[in-house]
């Protein structure tokens, strides 16, 4: 069937998430009270079964939900922020025997150890009674807590499109019943062959597809677009990564910026992560290639830059590395560095720092052994600078990695005062940093790039950039030219250009002013 109605289109999803391994309940057939979004009997049986070997007491599962769901006495956006950060990185509670140390509390179970006692949810037709009575058409609860909305249009509507739903959503929905957004990651909004999601903060027109469920897979469009994203996005260890390390709230923002990864960006940062722990030096053999990405206009460069050093910090395996942000370019300095000061929370170190001058960078290395994001460009690295650290747990991660950051070789120029040999700045580089890990962003790999950094380990192309809607169609007119040429002026031109060519066959160069 090429087209759903709502109500079709409703059980469709179900069935997906079903497929996925999603219990499905109907709001109905669910007692609470209409004011209430939160399924409290399954928070506690989570929270029951996760820290059973903790011995946690009825008490303290009944203190841990009242920290979850209580208001913070902000607005919508300060609240969803505070909820989504709870959510990601847990918080601390204290015992009913005081002599117990704290228990630190996690709403999801992120680690693959604990990830069985999650209690996943698809829920349809949940009555919401806030400032009006609401009916959202799905809702997806993990552990009680409904972390993604759904609402629907019927395609065969010609007055009636996504962006309807979207502003059902954020709009109507938002304004009379906020406290389901409270706990919201992400919105979905769908008519079966549109499909599309982001923040409830996330202008309609960057609102994107899941387009693939795994790396390597081609990009779908279309009717099966639908049963992608759910395979793709709403497989279970895959939607807890994705609220656990790729929603991003800004340390302080002056408007509601709230920021969730699209499909390449994920794949890029994961293939990354995954490649820098295959070949990081801290491993026997490890070459310190962490890999390269190739991505074109429109990828999202820097926040996929952003979501990497979250997923690096908080690698066990790494030793709670030491992270360097290179570019070529001061404006691309500047750029990351807007980007990344405001983002401590999130990568998870409050040492988040331009590097003002070689020196600066000496001072900074020398004082730590481990954690760390620095920004600084290529050209602070030249050949007067020694040894900046041996440490095997800093990882370099340079943007733009088709130009100055893959020149090695050796340098030789001939001089009045003889011959001068000199190398790349990224020659100095790694010279100062021997046994750091090197990761290289580009949108043009060249072969000295695969050389450097390593082989590509992801990619997101043009085409693909263009089909998502992330980048316009170029197009092009031919036209003939219309010429219009001065026939003694022409002769001129012919006679001067044979008097050269005479006098270049009897080699007496003349040069006429």
């Amino acid at each position: 069937m090429p087209y759903f109605n709502e109500s079709q289109l409703e059980m469709s999803i179900v069935t997906l998430m079903q497929e996925q391994g999603y219990d499905y309940v109907k709001g109905e057939d669910i007692e609470r009270d209409l004011d209430e979004v939160v399924l409290r009997d399954d928070l506690a049986t989570y929270l029951r079964n996760r820290y059973k070997n903790d011995g946690i007491t009825d008490l303290e599962v009944d203190n841990a939900i009242r920290i979850i769901t209580q208001k913070q006495g902000g607005t919508l956006y300060a609240e969803n922020h505070h909820t989504i950060n709870l959510l990601m990185d847990g918080f601390s509670l204290k015992r009913e025997d005081t002599t117990k140390q704290n228990l630190y509390i996690y709403p999801v179970a992120f680690d693959e150890a604990h990830q069985k006692h999650n209690i996943f949810k698809v829920v349809n037709q949940f009555d919401i009674v806030g400032l009006q009575h609401r009916i959202p058409d799905a809702i997806i609860f993990i552990n009680g807590l409904p972390v993604v909305v759904f609402e629907f249009k019927n395609a065969l509507k010609q007055n009636t499109t996504i962006e309807d739903a979207y502003k059902q959503l954020t709009i109507r929905y938002r304004r009379d019943i906020p406290a389901l957004f409270k706990y919201t990651a992400f919105i979905v909004i769908s008519d079966g062959v549109n499909n599309k999601f982001g923040t409830l903060y996330t202008p309609y027109e960057f609102f994107y597809g899941w387009r693939k469920v795994n790396a390597k897979d081609k990009g779908c469009y279309g009717i099966n677009s639908l049963k992608t994203m759910v395979s793709g996005l709403f497989r279970k260890d895959r939607l807890v990564d994705v609220i656990h390390n790729f929603v991003y709230f800004p340390d302080t923002s002056k408007d509601e910026r709230k920021f969730i990864c699209r499909y390449p960006q994920y794949f890029a940062a994961r293939s990354l992560y995954q490649n820098i722990l295959n070949h990081s030096k801290l491993n026997p053999g490890g070459d310190g290639k962490g890999g390269t990405y190739f991505g074109a206009t429109g990828c999202g460069k820097s926040l996929t830059m952003l979501f990497l050093p979250r997923l690096l910090m908080k690698s066990k395996a790494l030793c709670s590395p030491t992270i360097i942000l290179i570019t070529d370019r001061t404006d691309l300095d500047d750029q990351l560095s807007r980007l990344l000061l405001n983002a401590k929370q999130f990568v998870g170190d409050s040492v988040i720092e331009q590097v003002e001058s070689r020196e600066d960078l000496r001072n900074k290395l020398q004082v730590r052994t481990s954690g760390g994001v620095f920004l600084t460009t290529i050209q602070k690295f030249s050949k007067d600078i020694n040894l900046l650290s041996n440490r095997a747990n800093i990882i370099c991660i340079s943007d733009e990695a088709h130009r100055s950051q893959t020149s090695l070789e050796e340098k030789v120029e001939i001089t009045d005062k003889g011959v001068r040999r000199s190398y790349g700045f990224a020659k100095y580089l790694r010279d100062s940093l021997t046994n750091a890990t090197y990761v290289g962003f580009t949108g043009t790999p060249i072969d000295p790039t695969i050389e450097v950094f390593g082989g590509v380990v992801d990619e997101y192309s043009m085409i693909e950039a263009v089909e998502d809607g992330i980048t316009k169609t170029i197009m092009y007119e031919g036209r003939a030219s219309h010429v219009f040429a001065d026939s003694e002026l022409i002769k001129q031109i012919e006679a001067y250009y044979d008097k050269c060519a005479e006098k270049e066959r009897r080699k007496d160069y003349v040069y006429e002013k």
